[in-house]
C-alpha cells in the first residue's frame, strides 16, 4: 500500500480499499480476515488496521462478534429504517424479515427524575417497566425500555402483554388511542448489559432511539428508551424544496 505522502493516511487508504471489497466482492454476513491476515495481505502494521476497522464499524460496514470475529454488515434495503419504526412488527414484516419479540423483564416502580419528566408525571409515581428484545431472523436488534404511567394502565399484567404488541394493548383493552409519537435519535457507545444480550462486543457503536407517545387527549402515554445496533439500523429522510 502506498504511504502517507499524498495526503490520506495509510488507515484511511485501508479504509477505502475495503469499503471498495465489502461493496463489490462479499455479501452481508460474510466474515472478514483476521486482523494479523489483514495486515499480510496489505503490508501495514496491527495498528493501522484496528483504525480501519474501528472506522469501518463506525460508518456501519462491518460489526464483530467477541471471539468470533469481524463480519460485513447488512447495507441493503433490508437494514430497518428508524424512521418509519412506528412498529416494529410491522416494519420487520414489510421489509421480509421474521419479527420476534422477548419480553425481558415487566415490573411496577417508581419514576425517577428522568421518567418523570419524559412522562409528564409526579416524582415517584407509579409507573410500569417493560424491557423487550427486538430480533428479526432470530438475530437481535434492539433492546427497548418503556415506560407507562400504571394510572392509565390498571391492571397490566405480563400474559396480556404476552398475547399481542403493545400498542394493541393500548387501543383494546385500554382505549388509548395513539395521536402521535416523538422521536429523538442519537449515535453512541453501547453499555456492557446491552452488548451482552445484543451480541455485540463492549464499546460497539449503537444507536439509541428515544419516544414519546400521546394520545387522542394529548397525554404522554409511553416514553421508550431503546438500544439499537448500528449495524442492522438506518435513518433515512427525504426533503422536499416548496
Amino acid at each position: 500500500m502506498e504511504s502517507s505522502n499524498k495526503g490520506k493516511s495509510l488507515y484511511y487508504q485501508l479504509v477505502d480499499l475495503l469499503k471498495d471489497r465489502i461493496e463489490t466482492q462479499m455479501t452481508p454476513h460474510d466474515k472478514l480476515l483476521s486482523e494479523r491476515e489483514l495486515c499480510q495481505h496489505y503490508g501495514v502494521s496491527r495498528t493501522t488496521v484496528r483504525l480501519a476497522l474501528q472506522e469501518l464499524e463506525n460508518q456501519g460496514y462491518i460489526y464483530r462478534r467477541h471471539g468470533k470475529g469481524t463480519y460485513v454488515s447488512d447495507l441493503s434495503d433490508k437494514s430497518s429504517n428508524l424512521a418509519g419504526a412506528y412498529s416494529f412488527i410491522e416494519e420487520m414484516r414489510e421489509i421480509g424479515r421474521v419479527p420476534k419479540t422477548v419480553i425481558l423483564e415487566f415490573r411496577q416502580m417508581e419514576a425517577n427524575k428522568r421518567i418523570a419528566k419524559n412522562l409528564n408525571i409526579h416524582l415517584g409515581e407509579t409507573v410500569f417497566k417493560l424491557k423487550r428484545l427486538r430480533l428479526a431472523d432470530e438475530e437481535p436488534l434492539m433492546v427497548e425500555r418503556s415506560y407507562l404511567p400504571a394510572k392509565l394502565f390498571m391492571g397490566l399484567d405480563l400474559p396480556l402483554l404476552e398475547s399481542k404488541p403493545l400498542y394493541d394493548v393500548f387501543s383494546q383493552d385500554y382505549e388509548q388511542q395513539v395521536q402521535l409519537a416523538d422521536e429523538e435519535f442519537y449515535a453512541s457507545i453501547v453499555q456492557k448489559k446491552d452488548a451482552v444480550v445484543l451480541r455485540i462486543a463492549d464499546g460497539a457503536p449503537v444507536l439509541h432511539l428515544t419516544r414519546i407517545t400521546y394520545n387522542v387527549k394529548n397525554e404522554i402515554i409511553e416514553y421508550t428508551d431503546s438500544v439499537a445496533r448500528a449495524d442492522q439500523f438506518h435513518y433515512k429522510i427525504r426533503h422536499i424544496r416548496k
